[in-house]
């Protein structure tokens, strides 16, 4: 199979559709106020919304490309990894469970295709604003540098660490004025696509599916994911592990060289 442009673009449909029915099954659960919550063996919730968004997920991919495997959250085991292609879809179909149960509308839709350890298209779903981000590196449109009087730092609005709060104590001894964006989900990875922040910083534990697919929209944007300690582009496809380096987002180029050799030290001190 080859993987450009022609076939980014022939999937799209159909996978907007795809995203399309997924959000509305998990939008009906939303409203009924049945999640039939149940646990996870790692203590992380999980939810009929899950099952349901996974089912209509899985069952289009198969269809649109049955020799391709897929690496979903809701059926993976770790024995995948050592025998793992080198194109595959990787899928969260539902980022945010605790926001879905917690009722704050933000949960999203994730379906990423990674090709040689690259996450090279993604489609993000908000169900609740019924928003879809989608995004190739065969269609790049670069953010403009739009110039802030605050760095616009997105966090997350369930999970404020220690680390965070280390971080914004860095920027105030180095006298970088900013502004907090609180967001759930992928949609934190969203906000830069949108040019409503322009950093994110993540310091505690993600998986692979919980942010390919809306890294591939920022890649499509010029943005960047970059991950410590190497402080490369963030990549997939490890065979160890599906947990991702702590790492920090970048809305643009400009962004990323304006702020990466300061906040690298930050990094470097705390991983």
């Amino acid at each position: 199979m080859t993987i450009d442009k022609f076939l980014i673009d022939q999937y799209l449909p159909d996978l907007k559709k795809c995203v399309e029915e997924a959000n509305d099954a998990v939008m009906e659960i939303y409203k009924s106020g049945n999640f039939d919550k149940s646990d996870k063996k790692d203590g992380s919730p999980l939810t009929i919304a899950d099952k349901r968004s996974n089912e209509i997920i899985i069952n289009n991919l198969k269809l649109l490309t049955p020799n391709l495997k897929i690496i979903s959250e809701e059926t993976f085991e770790p024995s995948l990894l050592k025998s793992i292609d080198s194109t595959y879809w990787l899928v969260d179909p539902l980022d945010g469970t605790k926001e879905f149960i917690n009722k704050t509308d933000e949960f999203t839709v994730n379906i990423a295709l990674i090709h040689n350890r690259k996450p090279i298209f993604g489609i993000v779903g908000a169900p609740v604003s019924k928003k879809v981000w989608h995004g190739s590196i065969f269609n790049t449109v670069s953010i403009e540098n739009t110039k802030n009087t605050k760095l616009r730092v997105v966090m997350s609005k369930s999970h404020r660490s220690q680390e965070d709060k280390l971080f914004l104590e860095f920027l105030d001894r180095n006298k970088i004025e900013y502004s907090l964006v609180n967001k759930g989900s992928s949609l934190k990875l969203c906000c830069l696509c949108d040019d409503a922040a322009d950093i994110y910083p993540r310091f505690g534990p993600t998986s692979e599916w919980d942010i390919a697919a809306a890294h591939a929209v920022l890649l499509s944007k010029g943005g960047s994911i970059i991950g410590t300690p190497d402080f490369n582009e963030l990549s997939y496809s490890k065979t160890d592990t599906i947990l991702n380096s702590s790492f920090i987002g970048f809305k643009n180029e400009a962004t990323k060289n304006e702020f990466l050799p300061l906040l690298r030290d930050f990094f470097k001190k705390l991983v």
